[in-house]
């Protein structure tokens, strides 16, 4: 099975208030599409058109320092941020 691509209408983005960061998320969804199977005769299966219908965003938490609670979501205006000076922190010592 082919893995589905879908285009989100509109694609969400995050910052961590405990570390600055703006690129890595872990992302936990449900989500619930329409999409057309094409079963080809040897029985390979092709998900095409898919369309996303439904979709809840259960948790947010930040790649980088692993906070959850410190994860807010961006305004629309705010997507204009420059993230090409992100770095990850340096590892934590615990």
């Amino acid at each position: 099975m082919e893995p589905m691509t879908t285009t989100d209408p509109s694609p969400r983005r995050y910052r961590c208030n405990a570390c600055g960061n703006l690129t890595r998320f872990d992302v936990t969804s449900t989500v619930r599409t329409r999409a057309y199977h094409h079963y080809a005769v040897s029985g390979h299966l092709s998900i095409e058109d898919a369309e996303v219908l439904a979709e809840e965003i259960e948790d947010v938490s930040c790649r980088w320092c692993g906070n959850g609670s410190a994860v807010v979501e961006l305004e629309a205006g705010d997507e204009a941020i420059d993230t090409s000076d992100q770095r990850p922190p340096e590892p934590r010592a615990d």
